[in-house]
């Protein structure tokens, strides 16, 4: 069973750039051939799917925010991490990252995913 932890700050300025790491445990990065995602969501909104990267290193982006999206993966430490540059208090929300054995683009059904992170609340404020 593949289990995720996100970690990084709570609390990101306004303009600066919000950086999430994701660890993965139960499979490896490197041998698997699986999908790493981020979705996100705002409070009292729904769940916003924000990009993924799979097993080759291929990104994909939600067209609202690719432009300040950007994710990577270090499979030396089982990694993967998000990047949200210029942030305002509208990138507010709950931060989860999900893996799955299949490519998703723009689903945020959690029956969808082969896992989840418990989620991490980052704030946008100054």
């Amino acid at each position: 069973q593949v289990q995720l932890q996100e970690s990084g700050p709570g609390l990101v300025k306004p303009s600066q750039t919000l950086s999430l790491t994701c660890t993965v445990s139960g499979a490896s990065m490197a041998t698997g051939n699986d999908y790493w995602s981020w979705i996100r969501q705002p409070p009292g909104k729904e769940l916003e799917w924000m990009g993924v990267i799979s097993y080759s290193g291929s990104t994909y982006y939600s067209p609202h925010l690719k432009i300040r999206t950007s994710i990577a993966k270090d499979t030396s430490k089982n990694q993967f991490t998000l990047q949200l540059v210029s942030v305002t208090p509208e990138d507010t929300a709950v931060y989860y990252c999900a893996a799955s054995k299949k490519l998703i683009l723009g689903a945020t059904a959690k029956d969808l995913y082969d896992s989840w992170g418990q989620g991490m609340q980052v704030t946008v404020s100054s």
